[in-house]
């Protein structure tokens, strides 16, 4: 049994844990493109690169995850290997990443072709996937290029056990507001010590708290402009005094 996944009237996820949604009311893709890929400078950073890690707190129902790779997968000049690390206390079950995929955006438009390969990647993944006890897990696709490292248990304690170094950092947990944990100083000083100069970070929330606290850790941050009905979102750039 995962954990439990409120599907809305309007077929958003929910989380009766945290009370919150696991995505934008304009769609899981257009988040993961726009705020998440877009914001960390993907696809082009990736470029050029043998092996490129994203490290990401906040797994649940893996889209960024499936995006990221559909998007590696699709780029003639990606890396040599894309590995990304997630962090999730709670992991969801087959059935709701399955249904995640086929529910993340409408399929028209520019975006048809890659939610029909984040649904086919999401068919890859749900063969691989079970019931996950706490711990790291590791699982390989696409003749080993592709790496997904789950890092399952609380945050904090989680990215302590992590041994990788992140090129883009996704920081997707639920709201501060919802999951203050998640966003706390503690917890983004576990996330910075896996950066290096240059690491990309982005996320949808501007709250003033974590600007301040990434800011604290060395990273440059900036608002850019959010996703619908968000007006902003976040991208930085880890630049650590030397």
């Amino acid at each position: 049994m995962g954990e439990p996944v409120e599907w809305m009237d309007d077929g958003s996820p929910r989380s009766r844990r945290f009370d919150d949604r696991y995505r934008s009311s304009a769609g899981g893709l257009a988040q993961a493109t726009t705020v998440f890929l877009a914001g960390c400078g993907l696809p082009h950073r990736w470029r050029g690169h043998e092996r490129f890690t994203v490290l990401e707190t906040g797994f649940g129902l893996g889209l960024n995850f499936l995006t990221t790779w559909a998007a590696w997968a699709a780029d003639a000049e990606r890396s040599g290997c894309l590995h990304f690390v997630s962090v999730e206390a709670y992991p969801v079950s087959v059935p709701d990443i399955l249904r995640s995929a086929q529910m993340a955006a409408p399929p028209s438009g520019s975006d048809a072709g890659l939610m029909r390969r984040v649904q086919a990647l999401a068919q890859e993944l749900a063969q691989v996937w079970r019931d996950l006890a706490p711990g790291l897990h590791v699982f390989h696709f696409a003749q080993g290029r592709v790496q997904l490292t789950l890092a399952v248990g609380q945050a904090q304690r989680m990215l302590q056990s992590l041994d990788c170094r992140a090129d883009a950092v996704y920081l997707d947990g639920f709201s501060p507001a919802r999951n203050p944990d998640m966003w706390s100083l503690q917890t983004l000083q576990g996330v910075s010590l896996h950066c290096r100069a240059g690491t990309t970070l982005a996320t949808y929330t501007v709250a003033r708290s974590v600007r301040t606290r990434l800011e604290g850790l060395g990273f440059r941050v900036e608002k850019c402009a959010g996703l619908a009905p968000k007006r902003d979102c976040l991208k930085a750039v880890f630049l650590p005094q030397a």
